[in-house]
């Protein structure tokens, strides 16, 4: 029989690596020190491979730790939804979920999925429009929550993620290499646009604006078709995109936050549940960058 790897062991692990020391792990994880190290051991002895190593005072990942940790958050995440689905109260009820389209479409999917898993008779309806519309929507409490990229226009007190915006080109197509650039924009008004603008001046290189759209999948698709770069948030970036860097010649345009706003009207259990939730899903998203050279296959079409 294989061992087992116990979701306690692999969360004194994650402890480790978010606080950066055994001595702060074992405050965090309620253990003596002693206890984090011999943990540790056993954990090393279960994969058969070391997952620390010394570099100089600090204990750092080994690439087997490394690849360790992700097993380790996918892990700890599926045994407290297991935990959480049958230990709390059942909830039941409808939350009006806003979200811009950019996020909808990478992160939602499995966010919702997840919740729905632990709490399957609470409904949620979701509306997707640009951060401005979804922000009046909450003030006007057509909205119970909504996911919103801030901006100097736009605040909020509950800031969920700190993104960067990267340029993409695609893998098939050389737009990034013309001597005019062609740009693929959101609209006016939208903050990303205005950093994208900012950025290719400050290259001094020619560009135009090619395609103009306030839906995302319309920008992505223009970037795979060639038809130009746009610059997306890099947690969205996708299979057959490729970032271009400042050896490039594109220097990142710029980061952002995003942010999540709760209607005043908003109140009860399936609301705190799905707020809560959408918090700690956007804290530990794992970026896994979606460009990389399509395959030969792919590369042939």
């Amino acid at each position: 029989m294989p061992p087992i790897l116990e979701t306690d062991l692999l969360k004194t692990f994650i402890a480790i690596t978010q606080t950066g020391s055994f001595s702060k792990a074992a405050k965090q994880v309620h253990k003596s020190q002693g206890a984090i190290s011999m943990q540790m051991k056993r954990l090393e002895e279960i994969v058969g491979r070391p997952v620390f190593q010394k570099k100089g005072r600090q204990n750092v990942l080994t690439p087997d730790g490394d690849r360790l940790l992700d097993y380790a958050h996918r892990i700890t995440k599926l045994h407290d939804e297991a935990v959480a689905t049958f230990r709390q109260p059942e909830l039941t009820g409808l939350v009006s979920l806003g979200t811009p389209d950019d996020y909808a479409d990478k992160l939602l999917p499995e966010i919702l999925a997840r919740f729905t898993r632990s709490h399957p008779n609470v409904q949620i309806d979701v509306v997707c429009q640009s951060s401005q519309a979804l922000a009046q929507a909450i003030d006007q409490n057509h909205l119970d929550l909504s996911i919103v990229t801030t901006s100097a226009s736009l605040l909020t007190q509950t800031v969920i993620r700190h993104e960067e915006l990267v340029w993409v080109t695609s893998y098939k197509h050389s737009a990034h290499s013309k001597d005019v650039i062609p740009l693929a924009l959101s609209h006016t008004g939208c903050s990303w646009r205005q950093m994208a603008i900012d950025s290719i001046e400050s290259t001094n290189k020619q560009y135009r604006i090619a395609y103009a759209s306030g839906n995302a999948n319309a920008i992505y698709a223009a970037v795979m078709a060639g038809i130009a770069i746009a610059a997306v948030p890099r947690l969205v970036v996708k299979p057959g995109m490729r970032i271009l860097t400042e050896q490039d010649g594109f220097p990142p345009p710029g980061s952002f936050d995003i942010g999540l706003l709760r209607s005043t009207n908003a109140k009860g259990c399936a609301i705190d549940a799905l707020n809560r939730h959408i918090i700690e899903s956007f804290g530990n998203v794992t970026v896994q960058i979606g460009a990389q050279m399509p395959s030969q296959m792919e590369a042939a079409e």
